[in-house]
């Protein structure tokens, strides 16, 4: 590994102390790059997050948040993005946030800082350019972060997003999803949901659909509603 900055070399030393591993994959980490796992805990507020899109299945999601009036945050792969840019726009104009989910869904551990950056370069370059939004927020695929990363997020401006609860519902029944999602909610909860599954061509997100189409009524019912990731941080919202 060469090419890391002083704030690398430092976060070295804190993980050959703290754990690797906890620095690596833990949500609450920011040892290698700075990242958020909740928000504002001053309202009923919960984000929707979903990881790996577009695909041609993410507008049947879509027409599931629009029911609910339920905005949310796509993390998008730049691969994805150029070979469905019409659903990336529909994302978009349908008021979600776009954040950044790396160009080829690469795993970033055991990288090179350069390819970091350019995995989340790509990402923002196509991102914008198909939807007009740039990018402000970036989840790390698997959610590993790496050395190299704290430069390329400070580079391109990005703040890393991990989670509160990360759904398993690519492995996990819907109604296991649903009890998980539901066990997590709490003010200014992440949850981590996909409307993907890596760089798959027409995934199989049934369990997402419907795991989404069961528990949003009942999170209304508990007097929680919907934020986008941007507005969930900000502790007060007008």
């Amino acid at each position: 590994m060469t090419g890391y900055s002083f704030p690398d070399l430092a976060a070295a030393i804190g993980v050959s102390a703290g754990g690797l591993a906890y620095a690596v994959r833990g949500p609450r980490s920011t040892l290698l790059a700075p990242s958020v796992y909740r928000g504002s805990q001053t309202r009923p507020a919960i984000a929707l997050t979903f990881d790996d899109g577009p695909s041609e299945s993410t507008p049947e999601l879509l027409d599931t948040l629009a029911r609910y009036g339920a905005p949310a945050t796509f993390f998008q792969c730049g691969a994805n993005v150029r070979r469905l840019p019409g659903i990336a726009r529909e994302v978009a104009s349908a008021g979600h946030e776009i954040g950044n989910h790396t160009d080829t869904h690469a795993r970033l551990y055991w990288r090179s800082s350069s390819f970091i950056y350019r995995e989340l370069a790509a990402a923002e370059e196509v991102i914008e350019q198909v939807t007009g939004a740039r990018p402000r927020l970036f989840r790390a695929p698997y959610g590993a972060r790496w050395f190299g990363l704290r430069d390329a997020q400070r580079r391109l401006s990005l703040m890393g997003v991990m989670w509160t609860t990360l759904a398993l519902d690519w492995k996990w029944p819907a109604d296991r999803v649903v009890r998980r999602l539901l066990n997590g909610a709490g003010n200014g909860a992440i949850f981590c949901l996909h409307d993907g599954r890596r760089l798959a061509q027409r995934p199989d997100i049934r369990v997402t659909v419907e795991a989404v189409r069961e528990v949003l009524p009942r999170l209304i019912e508990r007097g929680f509603h919907f934020e986008r990731v941007t507005e969930i941080l900000c502790p007060t919202k007008n």
